[in-house]
This record gives C-alpha cells, sequence and structure tokens, in this order.
C-alpha cells in the first residue's frame, strides 16, 4: 500500500522500502543527517500508515475504559493519553493514544501493522449502543518534530500553539485545511502530530517544507529519535508474548480500575516477572540487532534474554539497546555480553530515557 504522500517521496528521492504493508520512506539526506537535524530545528515524517477510529455514543467512554488499561473515565476533553490493550492473559495486543473529543466521542489512534485487529477486537468488546467507525483511509496525518517546530507551525495556523501543553490537542485549521494539532511525538522533541484529510495530504507536507529550517525524515530516524526517547516500537519491545509487568512502561496502566487482563497482570506483578525489559549502554559505534542472545561474563554459555532494538545513538555518540533479561539481571549497572555470532559485545544495563533531554514536556 501506498500512503497519500508517496509521489511526494519519490520526488524527494527518498529510499523506499517496505514497512509492514506499505512503501515508506526510510531515508531522504542519510539518517544520521535527518536525525541530528530533528534535535537541532525540525523534520517532518510521513505517519499516515497509522490507524485512526472514531468510538462515539453514551457508553463510549466507559467500553474504551475497559477496553484499556490508562483510566479513560479521567480524561479531559482535548487531552490525550497512552495506553496498552490486552488479550485476557495479558499479552499486548497493541500500544495506542486515546484523544477526547468530547464527553461522548473519542479518536484512538493505533499502530498500522495491528490496525485490523485492533479494531476487530474494539468492536468484538463495544456495547451495541457504541457506535465505531474506522477513518483510516480518509485521514492522513504528517508529524514535525523539533526545537523549531512551534515557531514554524504557528505561521501556518490560528491556533495559540504557546498555550497547548503535552499531551493535549486542539481542533484548529493548517494552512487553512481542518486539522487536530496534537503535542505529541515520539522522538523527545517539542513536536506536533497532524491529523488531516487525506486528500489534503500534499498540500500540507508541501506548505511546511518551504520553510528553510524543515526537512523530510524517513522512518530509519524516526527509530534512532524513539530509542533514543526510551520509547517501545510494536513488534520489538512490545507483543502479545509480553505483559505490562516485564516492561517499564507501567505508568500506562492503572490497577485502581477494571480492564481486560489485569488478573494477569496483576499475578505478574504479585509474583514478580522473570524478566523484564531494560535499557543497555555500549561503548563505540557498533550496535546490537534485534534477537541477539544476551549473556553475563561470568558463564558466556548461559543465555540470560535477548536484544529487542539497537543502535547507535547519532546525539549521544554510543550504541544503545532495549532488552529482556531475566529479573536477576535487570539491576541498573549489571554487566552483560551481547553475542552478535562473530563477537560478545560488552554492554551495561542502565536506566531510560537513554536521551534525558526533556524538551517534548517544556
Amino acid at each position: 500500500m501506498k500512503t497519500p504522500l508517496y509521489n511526494k517521496h519519490l520526488s524527494l528521492n527518498a529510499r523506499m522500502a517496505p514497512f509492514g504493508d506499505w512503501e515508506m520512506p526510510i531515508q531522504y539526506s542519510g539518517i544520521i543527517d535527518e536525525h541530528n537535524h530533528t534535535r537541532h530545528s525540525a523534520c517532518i515524517f510521513d505517519i499516515c500508515h497509522m490507524g485512526e477510529f472514531i468510538i462515539s455514543g453514551k457508553t463510549a467512554a466507559t467500553d474504551i475504559n475497559k477496553i484499556l488499561t490508562a483510566n479513560i473515565s479521567t480524561l479531559k476533553t482535548n487531552r490525550c493519553r497512552y495506553s496498552f490493550m490486552l488479550n485476557e492473559n495479558g499479552g499486548i495486543i497493541d500500544d495506542l493514544i486515546t484523544y477526547k473529543l468530547s464527553d461522548e466521542k473519542f479518536l484512538v489512534v493505533v499502530n498500522s501493522a495491528t490496525s485490523d485487529g485492533d479494531a476487530e477486537w474494539m468492536k468484538s468488546h463495544l456495547s451495541t449502543e457504541t457506535h465505531f467507525e474506522n477513518i483510516s483511509d480518509i485521514t492522513a496525518k504528517i508529524d514535525i518534530q523539533g526545537p523549531k517546530s512551534r515557531e514554524i507551525l504557528q505561521q501556518l495556523t490560528p491556533a495559540n500553539l504557546s498555550d497547548l501543553k503535552f499531551f493535549c490537542f486542539c481542533e484548529t485549521t493548517v494552512d487553512n485545511v481542518n486539522t487536530i494539532v496534537s503535542r505529541t511525538g515520539y522522538t523527545g522533541e517539542l513536536g506536533y502530530e497532524l491529523y488531516i484529510p487525506a486528500n489534503s495530504a500534499e498540500q500540507i507536507w508541501d506548505k511546511l517544507l518551504e520553510n528553510e529550517n524543515v526537512r523530510p525524515a524517513g522512518l530509519g530516524a524516526r527509530d534512532t529519535l524513539r530509542l533514543e526517547a526510551g520509547l517501545p516500537l510494536y513488534g520489538h519491545e512490545l507483543s502479545l508474548e509480553h505483559n505490562p509487568a516485564e516492561t517499564c512502561f507501567m505508568f500506562a496502566v492503572k490497577l485502581d480500575k477494571e480492564f481486560i487482563g489485569k488478573t494477569a497482570v496483576l499475578k505478574t506483578t504479585d509474583s514478580g516477572p522473570e524478566k523484564k525489559l531494560v535499557g543497555l549502554k555500549l561503548p563505540g559505534r557498533q550496535s546490537p540487532r534485534a534477537h541477539q542472545k544476551i549473556k553475563i561474563p561470568d558463564n558466556a554459555d548461559e543465555i540470560i534474554g535477548e536484544v529487542t532494538s539497537g543502535s547507535f545513538a547519532p546525539t549521544l555518540g554510543y550504541s544503545i539497546a532495549f532488552a529482556y533479561v531475566k529479573s536477576d539481571f535487570a539491576e541498573t549497572g549489571t554487566g552483560i555480553l551481547i553475542d552478535t555470532g562473530r563477537k560478545k559485545l560488552s554492554a551495561e544495563v542502565v536506566k531510560t530515557p537513554f536521551y534525558t533531554n526533556p524538551a517534548a514536556r517544556k
């Protein structure tokens, strides 16, 4: 499948590659160049492959609150909240963001690879009075991220972006196109996510690129930026095989309310998870890859875990990774070995996020 911006990527000589069922831009000028430009100025990202659902009706809020791990009942209008959606065994079906448009209307944004399954799961757990609409095909999503994103976007919208707090949104116009502007993102930087009609995607993309401070960035830089920011990627850090209690993202789970999978999460929490998701720091530029095995220096034959994501971190100047390891080895400062097949890389368990400049929240 192709996003509404596919031809724009070709005209910019982007390197395209399959990402799930989509043809997506991996890079333009280069991953490190795009990564650094996002950290110091602003880049735009084509995220049109994501899924968007409208859930509405008098029972919508109650239904969503039972399906998701976050407490949607306390969510205020024009605010959004990160959450997990679990099966009965506590396995993570998806991680997603819910936007409260009104007391009886919500926008739920899900990952592209899980979109179809998410839709079926949600519909099967909604009351008959709750209405579900999949608007993915008519909705485009463009993210602008970086320290200059506010001043750039402000020139195109009447909304006062200085008043828009982190994880809040407004319904406004951008270049006279009806847009939901959300102050969220995946980079750790100040940034905004724009939800617009699919037939206006090229207009907004071109208008943003008219600014000399803006460059396009592909999924390669998006991945290195999110990893530095200590954020998970579904299919890597999160999956049906993992329970939220094993991750470092339990802030998205509210155990003082009911939700599907709560019993399994409580069981893991009470007994203690056998494995935990940790951050790893490696000296130098060589980085580990997903699925490479983790061992301990004292017994190089014993496998204690597996890498989920790894990369050289351009902002930090060394390599980093996420990995699941046995809980006995999850303490900060623990030294481990990563078996690449050719050599063993030394690494240390560290706290996340790796990139600690909280620009997104300022």
